[in-house]
């Protein structure tokens, strides 16, 4: 299982029907994530340029982009953004694997990480 990161703005629809019968959203997402075949590992409300920050577990990608498109075709969000998480321990293992690979930048008058890297 991955674990996601969703971020959701709500439309003024949302937060008007919100205002009209609050209530706590995470309880009305957790069984749509669990029908995906995932979790809900907990949820915010947040200030800034997202309303909520919802983490969970899902069983892969197609499943976290069927969440995502089932809560913006509910129509009381106006923007929603999916973030994969990595553990670190991943993460580790991502940059041995990224070392492992060798890859070289091409050639280039500019310094990278103050390395030339130029033609003879």
């Amino acid at each position: 299982m991955a674990l996601y990161a969703l971020q959701c703005a709500y439309a003024p629809v949302g937060w008007a029907a919100l205002i009209k019968d609050p209530q706590n959203r995470l309880e009305a997402v957790r069984p749509v994530v669990e029908r995906l075949g995932g979790s809900v590992v907990h949820g915010w409300l947040t200030f800034g340029p997202y309303d909520v920050l919802l983490v969970c577990e899902l069983p892969d990608n197609v499943s976290a982009a069927a969440l995502s498109m089932a809560i913006s075709a509910g129509g009381a969000v106006r923007a929603i953004e999916t973030t994969v998480l990595m553990t670190f321990d991943d993460g580790i293992t991502a940059l041995a694997k990224a070392k492992a690979a060798e890859y070289a930048p091409p050639p280039s008058e500019v310094p990278y990480f103050g390395v030339y890297r130029g033609h003879g």
